[in-house]
Order: structure tokens, then sequence, then C-alpha cells
């Protein structure tokens, strides 16, 4: 048997070939061209949405919704949210047809069963029991027990916007990848402020604009951060990912192995509790939740689920504007840079800048002048990337309502009294 095999004929993963591999799919660059996004849902009672949903109730539901002949792909979380995943579109008008495609046939199939998505960061009302239970779920909610009841929230509570845009050029510049990834975690902290709309958890205020957010912070900071900035990208998420701690060992039969605290570097350099191989370590990418994730593309995952049918195409409209016009991207970039300042060298999203926009959306000055910016350069952007009227009228609506008053989604969802600090 060659030396760089296991016994059952996996091959051997080394440090040097992981790292080779993650610097390899990590950024893959090029011209910006395509977008994608990522809806995560509530799926609530449609009559009395404060009511719990019966888990058999929404399995039936769920069933019907399978054989639906959807473009995007449909999958559900652990609490019974629901997520659909877009293609990779050639644009912002293309992706957003798709989608709404997708979820007006969603919606059809729910309401036949009385059912109806609900856009909230986090569940304002119920905590579901788990209604997954395969061996990835129970390894990740043994892992994040450690966490008291967080990680468990996390999985089953909290829904959200998630907007997938090409990793962009190698070279520098507006558009460049460097550049990019550095904005995304500056600009992060403006969309998490202009779209936080999670307030309310089993029914009472938890003083936070994005309780999802604070959930966030809350959770293992070595798998919820992101890399230290500055210093070349690729080399920062590499080095991040191989000593990020391991969720869950896979194994064939029988529940997943949870290791204490072993870093993938550590079981590369161990072999225990068996050596890992390339499909371990691109698992392994799968269980890390930074605010940015690169997957080849940029996967931006700070931005709470939003209100009304059609309110997800705000903050993907704004987020593609700003980072694919190249007029705007130097724009905004000028105008979050020196956001730097508050963050601090602590890594979002537990920093000081990530955590004022959480807990105080666009209430807090800094980040409510940096917003009026954004919004405004997209507003200017949205033509130059074919956005159509009606886009373009939804970001305006939007800016008005909100963004200029200093207030976000959050703010239309009141209760008396605030519970305890989900961060403590």
């Amino acid at each position: 048997m060659p030396p760089d095999t296991i016994a059952d004929g996996r091959s051997v993963l080394t440090e040097e070939a992981a790292e080779a591999l993650l610097d390899g799919i990590c950024f893959k660059t090029g011209p910006p061209r395509t977008v994608g996004v990522e809806l995560e849902w509530l799926v609530h009672d449609r009559s009395r949405p404060e009511e719990g949903v019966a888990a058999d109730r929404r399995a039936t539901a769920f069933d019907g919704l399978r054989t639906l002949p959807l473009t995007s792909a449909l999958t559900f979380e652990p609490g019974g949210q629901l997520e659909l995943s877009s293609p990779p579109a050639p644009s912002l008008t293309a992706c957003i047809a798709t989608v709404a495609a997708d979820l007006a046939a969603v919606r059809t199939g729910l309401g036949a069963h009385g059912l109806a998505l609900a856009g909230y960061g986090q569940d304002p009302w119920h905590h579901p029991d788990r209604m997954l239970h395969a061996p990835r779920y129970d390894a990740m909610e043994a892992y994040f027990d450690q966490y008291d009841d967080t990680g468990r929230a996390m999985m089953r509570t909290t829904a959200s916007v998630q907007v997938c845009l090409d990793a962009g050029h190698e070279e520098p510049g507006p558009l460049g990848h460097g550049r990019r990834w550095q904005l995304a975690h500056l600009l992060g902290a403006v969309l998490v402020a202009a779209f936080a709309n999670s307030p309310v958890r089993r029914g009472r205020p938890t003083g936070w604009r994005s309780t999802r957010q604070a959930v966030w912070t809350k959770l293992d900071p070595a798998r919820t951060s992101a890399p230290a900035m500055g210093g070349d990208p690729r080399a920062r998420w590499t080095a991040h990912a191989l000593d990020a701690p391991v969720m869950c060992v896979r194994a064939e039969q029988g529940p997943w192995a949870v290791p204490d605290g072993l870093t993938f570097r550590e079981w590369i350099r161990r072999g225990l509790p068996r050596p890992p191989d390339r499909t371990d370590l691109e698992y392994h990418l799968t269980t890390l939740f930074p605010p940015v994730r690169p997957r080849g593309h940029l996967e931006l995952r700070m931005i709470d689920a939003q209100p009304g049918e059609d309110g997800w195409i705000v903050p993907l409209a704004v987020t593609t504007a700003l980072f694919d016009d190249p007029e705007a991207a130097e724009t905004v970039y000028r105008a979050v840079k020196p956001l730097a300042e508050t963050a601090g060298p602590l890594p979002a999203p537990g920093n000081l800048l990530w955590l004022n926009a959480a807990r105080h959306g666009l209430a807090d000055p800094e980040l409510r002048a940096t917003a009026a910016v954004c919004f405004e350069t997209a507003l200017a952007a949205l033509p130059r990337i074919g956005a159509g009227r009606d886009v373009q009228d939804a970001v305006a609506d939007f800016t008005e309502r909100y963004v200029l008053r200093g207030r976000c989604p959050a703010d239309d969802l009141r209760l008396p009294e605030p519970e305890k600090d989900p961060r403590t």
C-alpha cells in the first residue's frame, strides 16, 4: 500500500496538502459576474403566528414542498426553518426573478396547510424542538451545548438573508478580492445595523436590535469569528480554518465523535481518532460560521431575515450594487474605512463596531451616518447594474423609512420590558 494512503484506501492529508487545498479553493478570483442569495425563513401558522406549529404538521407540509419543481435548492434547518438557495445568477435581476418564482410556489404549498413564511432574524415567540436528527445535527448540538442554550437557539430559532458574491479580481483595486474582503467586514456592520430585525425572543424584548447577531457573538469565537484583518486574505483564512476546533469526526455507523478542543491542524498531526482526508477538511469548512465565509465566492452571513414577502430584495440589491459596481465600490470603501477605528483589533463579530450594530442598529450615530452614504451610493449604482424600477423604488422606500431616520425593521416590533441579555 502506498505510504500516502490509509487502510481503507483514502488519501492521507498532510498539513502542506491541507494548506494548498485551502489556498486554492477559498478565493476563486476573476471579474465579478454572478450573484446568489440564500434565504432562511421561519414557518408559522398563517392565522395565529404566535402559536406553535406541531412538528408533524410541518413535516407533512415540507414533504409536499419537496415535490415542487424549484430552481433554487430547498433545505430545512434543525428547528424547521426553511431555506431556499439560488443558483449563481448572471445578474441581480435574474437572481431576483428566480427566487421570487420559487418563493411563490413555496408559499402556495405552505398555504394549503395553513402555514406561512415569516421573516424575522430570531423567532419572536417559539423555541421548537429539533426536527432534524441527522448525525451532523446531533454532533452540532452536543458541541454547542457547552455554550448553554445559545447554540440550540441559533440552530432552531434564527433566520437570515445570505448574499453570495464573486470573490473579485486577483489584482488590487475596488473589485480586487483583497479590497472586497476588507469591505465585507466593515460594510457588514452597517448591514447588521440597517437590517436588524430580531429584537424579541420568547415574547419579550431582548435589548438588542439584532438578537440573532448577539447569539452568534456568544458562540465559540474560534468558529464564528472572522480571521484577523490585514495581510493576504488567503493566508489568513487558511491559518484560521486549520486552527479552528473540529466540531465532529464523521463515522459510517453510530454517533459522530465530538472532540474536545482538537483543532484540524492537530488532527492532521496526531492522526487520531483516525487520520483525516480531503473530505474531512471540506466538511470541516462547512462547520465554520464567520460573518463572511470564503467558499470560492464570498458568502455574507450577517443580515437578519427581513419582514414582508419581498423584504429580502432590498439587502440583496444594496449589497450587490455596493460590491459589483466599481464606482460604488470605491465610494463605499472610503465611507466605511473610518469604521475600522471603532472596530479596533478584535475580529468581527465580537468587536465594538459589530456589537454596536447589533445592539443599537441605526440609532448608533456613526453607523447611521455611514449607512446614509452607503444607501445613497447603492441607489445611484442600481441603474448601472441593470436593476429595474421596482427594485430601485424598494431600496428608495427603505432608505426613506429607515436609514435616513436612524431606524431599522426591529424598531417596528415593540413589547414592554426586556429579558436578560442573551450574551450574559
